[in-house]
């Protein structure tokens, strides 16, 4: 757990839906809005007002297609179709605060080293120092075809093929360029000393990279790891690699052995336990009283696509959830898709849940728990994960955009600041604000 305060991130999508299907018909909502510059300008401003941390940026390659082996649902849902790169909006976010930081998820599976690298470096000089990569390693079918490939790489192996990636981009981001290769001097006619740039010859199984790296370094020349790990393999990669880890377990319980787990697993790599921070999702509805947040909560699940909501979730296990009864029970299945959703519904949690049931909770936040009640109640109940559960903040999602998330800061947030709940000044980088340092620590496989 932190010692400065709750870290809180903006959970979100450069898309018309992100993981609460059915509320871009919401009265009010503007999801349609993702197009727009200013719709993002807006978040980005609320934001950095309520402290936050950073945005955090899902992405997806492909389109969901498992449900009832047809692409149409998704399309006519909005199933996270359509949707943008997150890259391009972060410049103009970036532009209208000064604190805010901004994680990008990109895949390993589907995207090269070097060019990656170059992006990144870019995306951190000009934001100065504000972007964290969200490590991903992807989990669609029809991505993989989209993208040239007869299938999607196996499960274990797309974890090896990441491992493979992330010491090429380290070396590349922390090992080409020396602190004070760029000198700069008009008088000698020398920008960059030609002794401090060096290649980095990796040859692997997957990747031929000399290099040196195109960029000279930026603020904190890797940006911050998130990940997300929940498999075993996942978990190993997580552990060795990530600063932050976006927790997907449904309970209490459930997060509290995934920490220890994690935890166990960084030491056993070298590294300070305690550098990582861990995030769970967490969907807020609030109100000026209970009624009105119940009332909220209400009206919120009136609007959940079921529909949309099983085909979201077909495509995250990888499995066709249209050929169930809607009352049978989800049994545990091993997937070559996102096994922590799988493990939300059928290992970490004592209930069994129907197909149905499954599709109503997911509906708002997927596997997150959703939160309701007033300023303080929304506070009572993030001040108890915060001190008894040890996170260390949490990925909060909206239902309605962007007024959950303008609630949660006009409403929570000065409750959480009375109580002295969060931190009080940013760093100089988003690394800064996470950890208190620009750079990663020498104990992460990227220094050593």
């Amino acid at each position: 757990m932190s010692d400065d305060g709750i870290h809180l991130n903006l959970f979100t999508m450069n898309a018309v839906e992100h993981v609460s299907v059915g509320s871009w018909r919401y009265p009010g909502d503007q999801s349609t809005r993702y197009t727009d510059t200013d719709y993002w300008t807006e978040v980005a401003r609320t934001a950095e007002r309520g402290g936050f941390d950073g945005v955090f940026f899902a992405d997806v390659r492909g389109i969901y297609d498992v449900f009832d082996d047809s692409r149409d649902p998704a399309i006519e849902k909005a199933v996270q179709t359509p949707s943008n790169d997150p890259a391009y909006v972060v410049p103009a976010m970036a532009e209208v605060t000064d604190d805010l930081g901004f994680a990008i998820t990109k895949s390993t599976s589907y995207n090269h080293p070097y060019q990656l690298a170059r992006e990144f470096s870019t995306l951190d000089h000009v934001t100065d120092g504000r972007v964290a990569w969200n490590v991903v390693t992807s989990y669609l079918e029809s991505a993989a075809a989209n993208l040239g490939l007869e299938g999607m790489i196996e499960h274990d192996e797309r974890y090896d093929r990441a491992d493979e990636f992330m010491e090429v981009v380290y070396r590349l981001w922390e090992d080409s360029w020396e602190d004070d290769a760029v000198v700069a001097d008009r008088e000698s006619d020398v920008y960059t000393d030609p002794e401090k740039v060096h290649g980095i010859d990796f040859d692997g199984d997957y990747f031929r990279v000399p290099g040196p790296h195109g960029c000279e370094p930026s603020p904190q020349r890797s940006p911050v790891i998130y990940q997300a790990g929940s498999s075993d393999r996942g978990r190993e990669f997580a552990a060795k690699h990530a600063e932050a880890v976006f927790v997907s377990q449904p309970n209490e319980r459930a997060v509290m052995d995934y920490i220890e787990d994690l935890e166990a697993r960084a030491e056993s790599y070298g590294r300070d336990p305690d550098s990582l921070k861990f995030f769970p999702g967490i969907v807020p509805i609030v109100g000026e009283t209970a009624e009105i947040a119940e009332a909220k909560h209400e009206s919120y699940k009136e609007g959940i696509d079921v529909e949309g909501v099983l085909t979201l979730l077909s495509g995250f296990v990888d499995m066709d959830l249209s050929e169930l009864d809607p009352d049978q029970t989800v049994e545990h299945i091993e997937t070559q898709a996102m096994q922590g959703v799988v493990n939300a519904f059928t290992k970490n949690d004592d209930r069994e849940w129907t197909v149905r049931e499954m599709a109503q909770y997911a509906g708002l936040g997927t596997t997150s728990p959703v939160v309701v009640g007033t300023p303080e109640q929304v506070a009572d109940e993030i001040e108890r994960w915060y001190t008894e559960v040890g996170v260390d903040g949490f990925n909060v999602k909206e239902v309605v955009r962007p007024d959950g998330l303008r609630d949660f800061v006009d409403l929570v947030v000065p409750e959480l600041r009375e109580r002295g709940l969060m931190r009080e000044t940013a760093g100089a980088t988003l690394r800064g604000t996470l950890t208190g340092s620009d750079r990663l620590p020498a104990d992460h496989p990227a220094r050593r």
